[in-house]
């Protein structure tokens, strides 16, 4: 069990390199589709350690079994929401300085395992999943395809909350130091994207 965490933790801290192109650009112009909506999240450093940490989190903090699934469900919902709104040309403030004050909020709740109550839990990371979704709302708007790059956005999205609460069931009873080390590398990342963004 400790081997498979180091190995995630590695992944992790592979990826920072990928922070500086998370967003605009990142698929290189491909044509949009639900493949390469599946594969964003997984090459956009900020969206998969988003959404790597939201399941951490929930699996590391929540004290009945069901209560791991409001934080999950609510980012996935509310990323879908605010996509919608970035289709629709709404503008938000700050969208990527808020991105990356994401990573630093997550980051923060998986080392520190914080438990808060469920429906405070989910309304966290939605709040955050919003700024996720219009960012990408406004990447797609007028291009063809873009339900379907939405789809496969949203269904990236779900697999790597269950991934990430996989790996956070796992380490509940492993060394604390496990969970701190992910934290803290999210955190690297955010505070590095925050630096970009001001």
């Amino acid at each position: 069990m400790r081997h498979n965490a180091s190995k995630s933790l590695a992944v992790v801290a592979l990826l920072l390199p990928f922070a500086a192109s998370a967003h605009t650009g990142v698929d290189g112009g491909l044509h949009h589709s639900l493949v390469t909506g599946f594969m964003h999240p997984l090459t956009g450093a900020d969206h998969l350690a988003a959404m790597v940490a939201v399941g951490l989190w929930s699996a590391l903090a929540a004290r009945r079994g069901l209560d791991l699934l409001w934080a999950p469900l609510a980012f996935a919902g509310m990323l879908l929401v605010g996509a919608l709104m970035g289709l629709a040309g709404v503008q938000l403030p700050a969208v990527e300085p808020m991105i990356a004050a994401s990573l630093l909020v997550l980051g923060l709740l998986v080392a520190t395992r914080i438990h808060l109550p469920a429906t405070a839990a989910a309304g966290v990371v939605g709040v955050f999943a919003v700024f996720h979704g219009v960012a990408h709302g406004h990447e797609l708007a007028g291009e063809q395809g873009a339900a379907l790059t939405l789809a496969g956005m949203v269904g990236a999205t779900v697999l790597l909350h269950l991934a990430g609460i996989a790996v956070g069931w796992a380490l509940r009873h492993a060394n604390a130091w496990l969970p701190r080390v992910a934290g803290a590398a999210v955190v690297a990342l955010g505070a590095t994207l925050l630096s970009q963004a001001v």
